[in-house]
């Protein structure tokens, strides 16, 4: 049997498993919502929802503690939506499959959707028991993190009423954050001119897949490769040596993803074609060669195409190429105040052929510092100007400044160490979070944020290890208990 049924703690996972039959991707989280509405209300429960769509549903304290201060558990209600090029899936309509695979729970070649679906499922299995002893509780339910924070960022001040809010957000058990990065995007268009296809030249689509991908935050520190950047990198260094053309450019898709696949279609002479295919043949052992401990299963393919009507100018061409190869992508800067913690990086996250020939360039900055942050960006934007790209930032959001002297933090330390006898490792964290929004719109609000052990997030890897979710679960009913 292959249930998550079978798993403990089994109020969790069965949550959990129902979550993955309610699409829920960014921006179009209506069902998810209606279903958390009726079990609202299923539960005699007293719940709200902002015009947002964030929803908090409270819950009354257990017998004896209603003396004690509420507390706000806190999730997303998006999750990422990235699938394998040969998985067929409608993420607006089809279920996530999930399965077990040893000591982890994954999914058929698509995005899981722990992150924050089993923050989503610890909420659910904590207002539906009976039998844990807490104080007041707030469970808010925030809508469209992973594109932007806009659901976090449209809260008003009053939705909840704790002074204290632990966020069920995070991927590496036995570490406790405090604090995370903030961020922003840079998004570039250029547009371009058509030619028709030049007679004699010959139709080649080149593609870059089975990369790692993952967390722009989180893994943007373990040298995976990017789809794009390796495919640029071959591009540019044929460009140099011959004529050719190009008709379609597609790599990454989400702006907080790295890139794990790219495609491009481009014509070249009919005489060079062998002589291509032997420079593309040493390029992919060159590549192998480098990329074989981070990404051992990078696959780079070269095959005949259909010959496309047009192709790009070649001035906007040799800018697209040569402006791609030069955008940073990675790590900027380690931290001097907390070692070993990223600083400022850089996702070039995605490039995309669009309609009106126009080509889109999405990249994502995040930091700890907001003048490093912005730095960044505008490091991004001087880049694309060069070659008269229009560019634009998103509004961003705001990083969450540590708090070492943190009540809430004392209280999970001591639950951690007496239920694991270990001391849990308190840091900050480089991917975004909501809760520097909410220490915006709530001044003095006490926050921490902990959660299983997950890997491949943001990409078709992502797993969630099954014995976390078990200490996961008992040091958030701890907690709820001692505070």
């Amino acid at each position: 049997m292959n249930k998550l049924s079978t798993l403990n703690p089994s109020a969790i996972w069965n949550y959990f498993e129902l979550i993955c039959q309610i699409p829920r991707p960014s921006k179009h989280e209506e069902k998810i919502i209606a279903y958390l509405e009726e079990f609202a209300r299923a539960n005699a429960l007293p719940f709200k929802k902002d015009e947002a769509g964030n929803v908090l549903i409270s819950k009354p304290a257990s017998h004896g503690m209603e003396g004690r201060r509420t507390i706000v558990l806190q999730s997303h209600l998006d999750m990422v939506c990235e699938k394998n090029s040969d998985t067929i899936h409608d993420f607006d309509t089809d279920p996530i499959r999930p399965y077990i695979d040893g000591e982890w729970v994954t999914a058929e070649g698509t995005t899981l959707g722990a992150d924050c679906g089993i923050g989503i499922a610890a909420q659910l299995a904590i207002l539906s028991s009976e039998n844990l002893n807490h104080g007041p509780i707030e469970c808010l339910f925030t809508v469209d993190e992973e594109t932007g924070l806009t659901g976090a960022n449209a809260l008003k001040s009053g939705f909840f009423t704790g002074k204290a809010l632990i966020n069920l957000d995070s991927e590496d058990e036995g570490e406790l954050f405090i604090g995370c990065a903030g961020g922003i995007d840079t998004v570039a268009n250029i547009h371009y001119e058509t030619i028709p296809s030049p007679a004699g030249f010959f139709p080649i689509r080149i593609a870059v897949s089975g990369f790692q991908g993952g967390h722009s935050g989180d893994d943007i520190n373990k040298n995976r490769g990017n789809a794009i950047k390796i495919l640029n990198r071959f591009l540019w260094q044929i460009m140099q040596k011959f004529e050719i053309g190009i008709s379609d450019y597609q790599g990454g898709n989400l702006r907080n993803a790295i890139a794990r696949e790219a495609f491009a279609t481009i014509l070249v002479p009919g005489s060079k074609k062998e002589e291509i295919t032997v420079e593309f043949n040493i390029f992919r052992s060159n590549m192998e060669w480098e990329m074989i401990q981070n990404e051992p299963f990078m696959k780079l393919t070269l095959e005949s195409s259909e010959l496309p009507a047009v192709i790009m100018d070649r001035l906007s061409q040799t800018k697209l190429v040569n402006s791609i190869y030069a955008c940073p992508h990675g790590v900027l800067t380690m931290s001097t105040r907390m070692p070993g913690l990223v600083e400022t990086s850089t996702n070039l996250a995605s490039v995309k052929f669009k309609q009106g020939n126009l080509i889109e360039i999405t990249t994502s900055q995040r930091s700890d510092l907001e003048s490093g942050k912005l730095d960044a960006a505008y490091m991004v934007e001087s880049l694309f100007q060069l070659i008269g790209a229009d560019v634009r930032h998103g509004e961003g959001y705001p990083g969450w400044a540590p708090n070492p002297d943190s009540e809430l933090l004392k209280i999970t330390r001591l639950s951690y160490s007496q239920l694991f006898k270990a001391e849990p490792i308190v840091r900050s964290i480089h991917a975004g979070l909501e809760c520097g929004l909410f220490l915006e719109k709530f001044p003095g609000l006490d926050m921490i944020s902990f959660g299983p052990t997950m890997r491949g997030v943001h990409s078709p890897d992502e797993k969630i290890n099954i014995l976390t979710v078990d200490k996961f679960w008992k040091l958030l009913t701890d907690v709820l208990g001692n505070y």
